[in-house]
């Protein structure tokens, strides 16, 4: 089974200037953070608050979960770090 994204939410992580979301591989649920560096790459008129980059990654969401795919198919790990070279 692919790893899909079933669940649409997401949170600003503010320890990690991140926003985690998660993917699913069958039964195995997957976090991932796009960091807000790569959500500036991507969306460089975002504003830099929690609303900013969380409106930043909804409206990207298909290339962030695409991005996420090519990640994870990397390797298997606990979580993944979406980087602004990832983009």
């Amino acid at each position: 089974m692919p790893l899909i994204f079933p669940n649409q939410s997401r949170s600003y992580d503010a320890t990690r200037r991140a926003v985690r979301f998660w993917g699913h591989d069958s039964a195995m649920e997957v976090s991932f953070f796009v960091t807000e560096d790569a959500l500036k790459r991507i969306a460089p008129g975002m504003r830099f608050d929690e609303a900013g980059l969380l409106g930043a990654f909804d409206e990207n969401r298909e290339l962030i979960y695409a991005t996420a795919t090519k990640v994870y198919a990397r390797g298997r790990k606990g979580s993944y770090d979406l980087v602004s070279s990832d983009f």
